[in-house]
């Protein structure tokens, strides 16, 4: 794909981390008098005619769900970019920080403007020390250019952006609960509603957007609309970033349109250039997605439509490659162990069911599993839909239906090792895990 029409990682390998650099490269162009000669609507209607979808995992309208923002209700309005990235597999937006911080930058400033906002937060994962520390130089050089402060580029526009370090907490990916942690809170889940575009940071509108989502609108500001409406599918225009691991060639982050194929992407010399080993199963958007058998990957494309269709999800874009020399008891038994952990612990079913699972799975993986237990896994599965505040639990949810179903067969091989796993296994009588 020609740097050109890379939307995010047309600057990578370009040493663009500086301002000068950047400005070399086009960057900052769109801020400029007419970008705030048009009106706040103006600019939410080219997103939408763009069609620019959340590259967070959720895929909703950007610009759909900045109209939600309520105007003139005497309030702050917040901008926070969820650059947490706790998702297994995921590591896009580490680099899209580290490599380009001026392209968040810019894109900030377009949402800012169009949102009428003051101030924006970029919320980091702790552990991003590298990432932190280019995202704070370039800030400071943006500052420095006029490009951020008190009326920038000499109109009555004033924006400020602050980075803020997270602890390292998975939960707040979730977009209520990087607010509660924002605000000096708990990070745990908010029930909804309200929604955060009412009353998000400190009960004020607020809009939680991607890092990937925001690095999006200087491309599209910078292009004619049509230009990104050619690529990607019809229902999903543009590029993706997609991070891939595992079991091919030549892992790493690569820029493709939405409706690529899948096996284009593992296999084309232009991607991944093949897969080491038999295909046993992809992870399509992270730990989270119910994993693809290799006949099911061999029609699928990368975009929310055919994701759903095959009963998993697009998600982060996080694709994670497996062959025959894996056992599924071992991949689930590492999801269990990271999702009960990650738990908040404010309901009780993912607190307590994530837990539970994750035991069972340990007693498996001793050959000390029972007949029955992968009916038990799978109702374990069934009790966590609609039952919690925030999908956390679904995340590990999802997982055990769809690989004690699919790979049926590692797990009964497990099971078969105890010589006693045809008697009942004990039950908890008292509480979710007495006996364990």
């Amino acid at each position: 794909m020609q740097d050109s029409m890379k939307v995010c990682t047309g600057n990578f390998g370009k040493h663009a981390q500086s301002i000068d650099a950047y400005k070399k490269l086009g960057g900052y162009s769109t801020i400029s008098k007419s970008l705030f000669e048009m009106s706040q609507f103006e600019v939410i209607d080219r997103v939408q005619r763009a069609g620019l979808r959340g590259r967070g995992g959720a895929g909703f309208p950007t610009g759909m769900k900045w109209s939600f923002v309520p105007r003139n209700t005497g309030k702050p309005v917040y901008i926070v970019v969820n650059a947490d990235e706790g998702e297994g597999g995921t590591y896009k937006d580490h680099f899209l920080l580290l490599e380009d911080p001026h392209r968040l930058i810019e894109g900030l400033i377009i949402a800012g403007w169009a949102l009428g906002a003051r101030t924006a937060y970029i919320y980091a994962r702790g552990e991003f020390l590298p990432c932190i520390e280019s995202v704070n130089k370039a800030l400071n050089e943006a500052y420095a250019a006029g490009y951020l402060g008190e009326n920038i580029m000499g109109t009555k526009f004033c924006f400020d952006i602050f980075v803020h370090r997270g602890a390292g907490a998975y939960i707040c990916g979730e977009e209520t609960a990087l607010i509660n942690s924002l605000e000096g809170q708990k990070g745990q889940p908010r029930l909804k509603p309200p929604f955060p575009a009412v009353a998000g940071a400190w009960a004020s509108p607020t809009c939680v957007n991607n890092v990937e989502t925001i690095m999006s609108l200087p491309w599209i500001f910078s292009h004619p609309v049509e230009e990104y409406t050619k690529m990607g599918t019809p229902r999903a225009h543009g590029t993706k970033v997609f991070c891939v691991s595992g079991d091919v060639k030549r892992p790493g982050l690569y820029e493709a349109p939405l409706g690529t194929p899948l096996m284009e992407m593992l296999t084309s010399e232009e991607y991944c250039q093949g897969i080491i080993g038999n295909l046993k199963g992809v992870i399509p958007g992270g730990s989270s997605c119910p994993p693809l058998l290799p006949e099911e990957c061999q029609d699928a494309t990368l975009d929310y439509e055919c994701m759903a269709s095959l009963k998993t999800m697009f998600g982060s874009g996080a694709i994670i490659v497996f062959n025959d020399t894996h056992n599924a008891v071992d991949i689930l038994d590492v999801l269990g162990h990271f999702y009960s952990h990650e738990s908040c612990g404010q309901c009780t079913p993912c607190r307590e069911g994530t837990g539970f699972a994750k035991r069972v799975l340990d007693s498996i993986m001793r050959g000390e599993g029972h007949d029955g237990d992968i009916e038990l896994l799978q109702g374990i599965s069934a009790g966590f839909g609609g039952t919690t505040i925030c999908p956390l639990s679904i995340s590990l949810g999802g997982p055990l239906n769809v690989y004690t179903r699919k790979y049926r067969a590692d797990f009964e091989e497990y099971i078969a090792k105890n010589p006693n796993h045809a008697e009942p296994r004990l039950r908890p009588t008292v509480r979710l895990g007495a006996y364990w």
